[in-house]
C-alpha cells in the first residue's frame, strides 16, 4: 500500500515538473510520502 502510495506521487511529482502543474503542492506531497516512507522504515526495524 505504501509503495504504491510513494509510487503514485513520485509519478504526479515527475508530471509536474515536466508540465509545471500545481506549483509547489506537488513537492510538498513528495515531502510527505517521504516522511510516512522514513516512519515506517523506523517502526519495522524496532518491530523486530
Amino acid at each position: 500500500m505504501l509503495w504504491g502510495l510513494i509510487g503514485l506521487v513520485v509519478v504526479v511529482w515527475l508530471l509536474g515538473l515536466i508540465f509545471n502543474f500545481m506549483g509547489n503542492m506537488i513537492h510538498l506531497l513528495l515531502f510527505v510520502a517521504a516522511v510516512l516512507f522514513v516512519i515506517n522504515l523506523v517502526k519495522g526495524r524496532s518491530r523486530r
